[in-house]
């Protein structure tokens, strides 16, 4: 993994070099992200770039092809271990540790680094188990941490997820922190910070790690995942810059529709209270299928939250899409304080239907008739 393999994060990424290049390496850092944030990417691009054989002074990045960074890509090396929330399975029926799920969590981070516990969960074949960093982890933690790196100068050490560690692991972890090894790092990948001891976070370097601006994610779509333009910038509004959110999205709603172009048509048939359109409309909805109808109301929603901000402070909205800006503005007339909620009320109730299987010509068509009121209200 480089750096220049995930997309934005500027800022984070000239701070993990410039402590690197200082000869400032934190022996503990928490990098703090939502759930689908690069967070554990970053980690791992840290990684290979804290033991590239190959770096230069002023390098931006690992070099990719020395052997450190070739084992590192692979989750190989000797030297870089992961801690992991994990869960007895038909494969391991006992003692579950991070050890003995060597290979689900190589092909699990290999595939998509941006997933979440679910994810992994489902990966592991947990079925309805909840999985957890066990008291058993931090006896397996204390040995590995007294060996010596095998071959690189730093031994790595990643924690996933440290919030869902047995007191025993965390206290473990807290006993290495006040005395770290010598070269040795950790790299605690956290979705929920607000749940680790404080006693934890105080001894951490915390490295914030927030959601990538929407052009940036939209470029990366288009660029690395072969994402069309349009759905590009659609996924990239619609999970608001939240990477695995977005790819979460695209392999859910493979086929491509222009929900822009299908917002405005339906906003301007519901402004002028169009029932024949609105049931045309309604046909159209329908044919999109349940994870796309879901999907355009999320879409919708989003729009709708940029809609009323632009009404507000244009600055708010500073990064929208060239054919959204004459849309937003016109219609930020009729998107105000008075009828924001409700209208995004109705959307989330129309989301929560289609969900739950309810005719979607029948959702459609009275969201419609309830929106074509709100907005005479504005």
């Amino acid at each position: 993994m480089r750096f220049s393999d995930i997309p934005g994060q500027q800022q984070v990424k000239q701070l993990l070099l410039g402590g690197v290049r200082r000869n400032h390496v934190a022996h503990a850092q928490l990098f703090r992200g939502a759930e689908g944030s690069a967070a554990l990417a970053l980690a791992l691009a840290y990684a290979a770039f804290l033991n590239c054989e190959a770096r230069m002074s002023e390098a931006e990045d690992s070099c990719g092809h020395c052997p450190s960074c070739q084992k590192i890509d692979k989750l190989i090396h000797p030297d870089l271990n992961f801690i992991v929330p994990v869960t007895t399975t038909k494969a391991v029926a006992k003692d579950a540790v991070s050890s003995k799920f060597g290979a689900e969590w190589r092909s699990f981070v290999l595939e998509n680094p941006y997933q979440g516990l679910n994810d992994w969960m489902q990966h592991i074949g947990a079925e309805n188990k909840q999985g957890s960093i066990s008291k058993e982890e931090s006896v397996q933690l204390l040995r590995l941490v007294s060996l010596k790196a095998f071959e690189a100068r730093f031994k790595l050490v990643i924690i996933w997820l440290p919030e869902l560690m047995h007191p025993a692991a965390a206290n473990a972890v807290l006993k290495l922190l006040e005395e770290p090894p010598p070269a040795t790092v950790f790299l605690l990948v956290s979705y929920a910070p607000e749940q680790l001891l404080p006693t934890i976070t105080s001894r951490v370097q915390a490295v914030m790690v927030r959601a990538v601006a929407e052009p940036e994610l939209a470029t990366w779509l288009r660029d690395t995942r072969q994402v069309p333009e349009v759905k590009a910038h659609q996924l990239a509004q619609l999970t608001q810059g939240n990477i695995g959110e977005a790819l979460a999205a695209q392999a859910a709603t493979a086929a491509e529709h222009d929900y822009f172009r299908l917002f405005t048509d339906w906003m301007r048939t519901c402004y002028g209270n169009k029932v024949a359109e609105m049931l045309e409309k309604s046909d159209e909805f329908q044919k999109l299928g349940r994870e796309n109808q879901k999907e355009f109301l999320q879409y919708a929603l989003t729009l709708v939250r940029k809609v009323l901000l632009f009404g507000l402070d244009a600055q708010l909205v500073p990064h929208l899409p060239t054919q959204e800006q004459a849309f937003v503005q016109n219609f930020s007339r009729f998107v105000t304080p008075r009828n924001a909620s409700p209208l995004a009320q109705e959307l989330n109730d129309a989301h929560y239907h289609v969900e739950r299987n309810a005719n979607p010509r029948m959702i459609f068509l009275d969201i419609s008739l309830r929106v074509a009121e709100l907005l005479r209200q504005a």
